[in-house]
C-alpha cells in the first residue's frame, strides 16, 4: 500500500470529522469522495486499500479507462464512481454505461440522454443539478432561479435518480468575512429545501444530497450542510495534466 496515500486519506478522514463535530453533526453525515481525476489506478487501488470507496473522475475516457483497469486488477471491488466533470453530449452514454453518479448536471438534454441511455440491468443512475451558485460566467451550472423547474423536470425521467445539488462556489479572499465566505453555502442548502419541499413524496425521499466543499472551504460547507465533499490533492498529492487528455 502506498503509505502516503493512506495516510492522507485517513488525516482528511479525521479533519472531516472534527468539522463535523465543530457544528454539532455525526461524522457519518458527510461522505469524502476522493477526486482521482490524473492519478493512476495504483494510487487509487492504495486509497481503496486504506477504506476509500466513492472517487472521483472528470474526463470521460481517461475514468473510463480506469474503471476497467480497476476491475482487472480488483475484480471484487466495490468502489462507486461519480462523474464530476463537465458533460457533453457525445459522451452521456459512456457516463451512463460505466458510472454511478453524475455530479455535473446542468441541462435537461443532458438529463434525458442519461436517462435513455442507462442500462437497465444497473441501478438507477444517481444524479446531482450543479448550479451556479456564484453566477460566474466561467462556471458550469444552470442559474439559480432556473435551479427549481430543471430539478422537478428531472426528477420525472425514468432510469435516473435526482439526488440532489452540486455547486463549486467563487472562492473567497481570506480576508473576506466568515459569513461572506459560507454564504454561498447557505445559499445553496436554501434552494436544496425549498426544491425538496416541492417534490412529490416519493422523489423527495431521494433527494438527499449537498455535492459542496473542496479542499479549501469543506469546513465552511459542512457547517452548511454540505453531505459529499470532494477532495484530491490533499490524498494523492499534486496533479499531473498529460497534454492529450480527454477534456469532456
Amino acid at each position: 500500500m502506498n503509505t502516503d496515500i493512506s495516510n492522507n486519506y485517513q488525516n482528511t478522514l479525521t479533519a472531516i470529522e472534527q468539522a463535523c463535530l465543530n457544528c454539532h453533526r455525526a461524522a457519518t453525515d458527510v461522505l469524502l469522495l476522493s477526486v482521482s481525476k490524473t492519478h493512476p489506478v495504483e494510487s487509487i487501488a492504495a486509497a481503496y486499500a486504506a477504506g476509500a470507496r466513492d472517487f472521483g473522475e472528470n474526463y470521460v475516457q481517461e475514468a473510463v479507462d480506469k474503471i476497467e483497469e480497476m476491475d482487472a486488477l480488483m475484480p471484487e471491488n466495490q468502489a462507486i464512481w461519480h462523474f464530476i466533470g463537465p458533460l457533453q453530449s457525445n459522451k452521456t452514454r459512456l457516463v451512463a454505461e460505466y458510472f454511478d453518479w453524475v455530479h455535473s448536471v446542468e441541462r435537461l438534454k443532458i438529463a434525458q440522454r442519461l436517462s435513455e441511455q442507462r442500462p437497465t440491468s444497473r441501478a438507477p443512475l444517481n444524479l446531482c443539478l450543479q448550479v451556479n451558485i456564484s453566477r460566474q460566467e466561467s462556471k458550469s451550472g444552470c442559474a439559480p432561479d432556473e435551479a427549481t423547474a430543471l430539478a422537478l423536470s428531472i426528477a420525472q425521467l425514468p432510469n435516473i435518480r435526482l439526488r440532489g445539488l452540486m455547486a463549486i462556489p467563487a472562492p473567497m479572499n481570506s480576508v473576506d468575512h466568515l459569513a461572506q465566505q459560507r454564504a454561498p453555502f447557505d445559499a445553496l442548502r436554501a434552494l436544496f429545501d425549498s426544491i425538496k419541499a416541492q417534490l412529490p413524496p416519493e422523489q423527495a425521499n431521494f433527494f438527499d444530497t449537498l455535492s459542496m466543499g473542496m479542499s479549501d472551504d469543506y469546513e465552511l460547507a459542512i457547517a452548511a450542510g454540505s453531505t459529499i465533499v470532494r477532495v484530491g490533492t490533499a490524498i494523492f498529492g499534486a496533479r499531473h495534466y498529460p497534454n492529450e487528455l480527454d477534456t469532456q
